[in-house]
């Protein structure tokens, strides 16, 4: 009874000891040990090729049977100071182990870790199963690559999927400490999706600051609020509510609600895509558009030209393609990059057009 009391006691005042007094107290067991069996004559045992292996093997009651005392006295040492010291020592090393491998998981359910993630791309907020289908979606486009995608939330909940993505929860979303903890400012794509559009609003005023390198997506119900941060922040890309739209659209045209939504959900199908033209010499919306149906089995929807805000849908043929112009199209999955697309010629210009797979990247 009192032994088990001391070892609790032991137990206790080991759990709360700090790495150094863990060190420390193994390592006078260690040399406390070779002391006494050096001193009582154990010579096989203290072998400089054997203590180690020794020691570890009784420690944690393995006992191969290989070495042990031959003297009385080594014998009382086994028994009153290594054997004890040992196995208390070996639980509590891997208790200890046990409750940081724990802490470690639970701090990162909790989202309590630091991420140190490059070229990724960072969602900031949660509206529940909206926020869940975005991440499938993003999964999916990105061949379910689990390490490019962190969830950053104020909410208190726990990583809704922890073995798919990274999960950070933040003070708010504008504290600076907190939102580096995701990496924030390394970040590709952020994307800003939250239930108020002024809480967005700062948020990707925030964001803008933190990572103005990064392509910034934000959601917005108001539409006014969205023009709003697009006069301070011309680059975010603000994504307003269509829901009235394709509400009236599908009154008129049945079936439209569905086809938007096809076109954008990669496990549907034909799912739409962009690629930018870099190429020096300017081409033809006609040859792009037969090139892309016949030769990749893709549609050309739309044009949207440098330094404009506005997409050309359906372009005219004869309209000209110039360096920085993005080209939307609808295709099985996105063209893979550094693709040569040799456009044939209609007569002049082959030259410039079978070099344009050095020129459209994805």
């Amino acid at each position: 009874m009192v032994l088990y009391k001391v070892r609790r006691l032991l137990a206790s005042l080991f759990i709360r000891a700090s790495g150094t007094t863990v060190v420390l107290a193994t390592a006078i067991y260690v040399l406390g040990s070779y002391v006494f069996l050096a001193a009582v004559g154990e010579s096989d045992i203290v072998a400089p090729g054997n203590f180690i292996y020794w020691l570890v093997v009784t420690a944690s009651t393995v006992g191969y049977g290989d070495f042990s005392p031959v003297t009385p006295a080594g014998k009382w040492v086994v028994s009153l100071w290594v054997i004890p010291l040992g196995l208390s020592l070996f639980a509590m090393i891997v208790t200890r182990v046990g409750f940081g491998v724990s802490e470690f998981v639970q701090r990162g359910k909790k989202g309590l870790r630091n991420m140190s993630h490059e070229n990724h791309t960072v969602i900031v907020g949660w509206n529940g199963s909206r926020t869940l289908r975005l991440i499938e979606l993003l999964l999916s486009k990105t061949n379910g690559d689990a390490a490019e995608i962190v969830l950053c939330v104020e909410a208190d909940i726990e990583n809704p999927m922890p073995r798919q993505i990274d999960f950070v929860r933040v003070e708010s979303f504008s504290h600076k400490e907190s939102m580096l903890r995701a990496s924030l400012d390394k970040a590709a794509r952020i994307i800003i999706d939250n239930p108020l559009d002024d809480v967005t609003l700062t948020t990707a005023l925030f964001c803008e600051q933190m990572s103005p390198d990064s392509h910034k997506t934000a959601y917005f119900q108001d539409e006014s609020v969205g023009e709003l941060l697009r006069s301070h922040c011309p680059k975010i890309e603000c994504i307003p509510s269509v829901a009235v739209e394709l509400l009236a659209k599908s009154s008129l045209d049945p079936g439209s609600a569905r086809l938007h939504r096809q076109l954008l959900d990669s496990t549907y199908g034909m799912t739409q895509y962009s690629v930018e033209y870099r190429g020096e010499t300017p081409l033809p919306v006609g040859a792009l558009f037969d090139h892309f149906k016949h030769n990749l089995s893709a549609t050309m929807i739309g044009v949207r030209h440098k330094g404009e805000e506005k997409i050309a849908i359906n372009p005219g043929l004869d309209e000209n393609v110039s360096t920085g112009d993005s080209l939307y199209y609808i295709a099985a999955k996105r063209l893979p990059e550094q693709r040569c697309f040799d456009v044939p010629s209609s007569g002049n210009d082959k030259t410039d057009r079978d070099k344009l797979g050095e020129c459209l990247t994805n």
